[in-house]
């Protein structure tokens, strides 16, 4: 196997960085990279810390985030599974990057910046969904963001149906947790998840 080990070598192999590539990024929310956010219900937030990488999915009908102003963005801590990974990585290294996808879009927007995690009052119930608010807010400055290249979700047909797996060829949740923990009782969890589920959504 051959090994890549420096820039240079990379550089080597790759073209010039596109006019397109470099212009795209902006220290600011521009209006149409705030529509584009705005219009996405999904971002993978990706953190880092002490014990290594973690990337989280979140997601929220009628927008993932909420856009504070053209440097910043808040987004909710719905329910979880309280492992708070992300969120302890936020609160010793401010450093986040997040990926938002829109449905029935090729096109991807990206931002890198710095996050802190709120729990003030009349934010958190800003945020409030059927009768309940958030644990904490985290809010994101943007540092940079820009669009990615189209040619990821166009290769894979993201949004084409004709594609879609069938959930019943995938292993359950209950599947996976018992192949971690052999005396798991993968029957009843899977049974009872999602009824779980839609009483704890928010």
């Amino acid at each position: 196997m051959t090994i890549i080990d420096s820039v240079e070598a990379l550089r080597a192999i790759y073209q010039q960085k596109s006019e397109a590539s470099l212009a795209k990024v902006t220290p600011v929310l521009t209006e149409p990279y705030r529509q584009m956010i705005e219009a996405s219900p999904f971002v993978a937030l990706a953190t880092v810390g002490p014990e290594g990488l973690d990337c989280s999915p979140r997601g929220d009908l009628g927008g993932v985030v909420r856009v504070m102003d053209a440097r910043t963005v808040a987004l909710p801590d719905w329910r979880g599974n309280n492992r708070i990974d992300s969120l302890e990585n936020i609160v010793r290294d401010p450093r986040v990057a997040l990926m938002f996808l829109v449905p029935g879009s090729n096109t991807v927007m990206r931002i890198n910046g710095r996050a802190v995690i709120s729990v003030d009052p009349e934010l958190l119930e800003s945020f409030t969904m059927d009768g309940r608010h958030p644990r904490s807010v985290t809010i994101v400055t943007v540092d940079e963001v820009y669009f990615q290249c189209a040619r990821a979700v166009m290769r894979a047909e993201l949004w084409n149906s004709d594609h879609y797996v069938d959930p019943a060829t995938l292993p359950t949740p209950g599947d996976m947790l018992k192949a971690a923990k052999a005396d798991f009782d993968k029957e009843t969890y899977d049974r009872e998840w999602a009824a779980r589920a839609a009483a704890t959504m928010w």
